[in-house]
């Protein structure tokens, strides 16, 4: 079993609010914090053959479309975050959103994933399952052809409300 880094006394004054002053996981508080309106976005990619692409991009795998499948994966996947990740809260999604884009010079999938919520937590989580679920399904319909894919890159690019405000990845 992993050990927590920090001493129990130095924990109250961690940044890491999923422990307790003794040091101990626990489910974040979020009861007294006014209700806002949350966004995330989220990116990554999976790289993949040039055949592989030229698959998806064609309409021509095996499964069917690929990206419709992964965009409602997607949203499956932000919808289910809370079931996934032990302490993240469930949400009351009131949209989430995955795009993608072709990037043939690199023979890649792009993924963006937006997640919105009013609520007294953010949707950053919920978002990034967005993206990785979308990559994963893409993965998963595609790996008859192509094992050798690699899904990598998945990261906040922006988040709004809350007490922190806006944040924004730098380039």
């Amino acid at each position: 079993m992993a050990t927590i880094p920090n001493p129990p006394d130095q924990l109250s004054d961690s940044p890491l609010t999923h422990f307790d002053a003794a040091g101990q996981a626990h489910m974040v508080d979020v009861g007294a914090k006014a209700e806002t309106v949350r966004v995330a976005r989220a990116a990554g990619r999976i790289v993949v053959s040039h055949a592989t692409l030229a698959l998806i991009v064609e309409g021509r795998a095996g499964k069917g479309d690929v990206l419709g499948i992964a965009r409602i994966a997607g949203i499956q996947g932000a919808k289910r975050a809370a079931d996934l990740i032990p302490l993240c809260h469930p949400l009351a999604l009131t949209r989430v959103a995955v795009e993608f884009g072709i990037d043939t010079a690199d023979s890649a999938v792009d993924c963006i994933a937006t997640a919105e919520c009013c609520g007294r937590t953010g949707v950053e989580m919920e978002a990034m399952t967005a993206v990785a679920t979308a990559l994963l399904t893409i993965y998963d319909m595609c790996k008859a052809a192509d094992r050798g894919m690699c899904i990598e890159n998945v990261r906040l690019l922006e988040k709004q409300g809350g007490k922190s405000g806006h944040w924004l990845r730098e380039a």
